[in-house]
């Protein structure tokens, strides 16, 4: 299990859109929005645009997307047990289940986060007709991006993925005067 605590079975006696629906108002509620707008002011102002992943905070002084935030506020993060997600929902003052759906987001989701991804090497010279070239002189080859790409990208794919899920605010006078006649 990860430290989000999402298993492939969640949805264990048809409970898993009940959970995604936790989710939803978690991140649509007042709190969640504060918070998303805090995360994506925390992530923006980070010296280095880099994300670590399974803690709030590392021992070399990296933080998770949540650990941004954090860091910013002057919470001591290092006394949060970082599967501990009513402690950390707690310390942010949001739902768990808003706290489970970033971690889930900053150490999971994403193709770039398992560190490989493809290129095409050209082959020069003579080529066999048959497997493995099949007379082709490209081949996508596996390589490994570095972790300092990684945490680039998981900077790069957080900040999208928050900017995404805040909702635009109404001025309070246009919201009185589209409510009243």
């Amino acid at each position: 299990m990860s430290r989000s605590g999402y298993i492939d079975d969640y949805d264990y006696e048809g409970t898993g859109g009940l959970w995604r629906g936790a989710v939803t108002r978690a991140i649509k509620g007042k709190r969640g929005q504060a918070l998303l707008r805090e995360t994506l002011a925390a992530l923006d102002a980070m010296p280095t645009k880099a994300l670590a992943a399974e803690s709030l905070v590392t021992a070399d002084g990296e933080f998770c997307t949540l650990g941004s935030v954090g860091a910013v506020r002057g919470l001591d993060m290092l006394k949060l047990d970082p599967e501990d997600w009513n402690a950390v929902a707690k310390a942010f003052n949001v739902a768990p289940a808003l706290v489970r759906e970033i971690v889930y987001e900053n150490d999971e989701a994403g193709e770039h986060l398992d560190g490989w991804h493809y290129i095409d090497v050209e082959v020069y010279g003579p080529v066999r007709p048959f497997y493995p070239e099949y007379g082709s002189h490209r081949h996508p080859r596996r390589v490994q991006y570095s972790e300092e790409e990684v945490a680039q990208r998981r900077w790069a794919r957080m900040r999208a993925w928050v900017q995404s899920q805040i909702t635009p605010t109404q001025a309070p006078s246009a919201a009185k005067k589209e409510g009243q006649p």
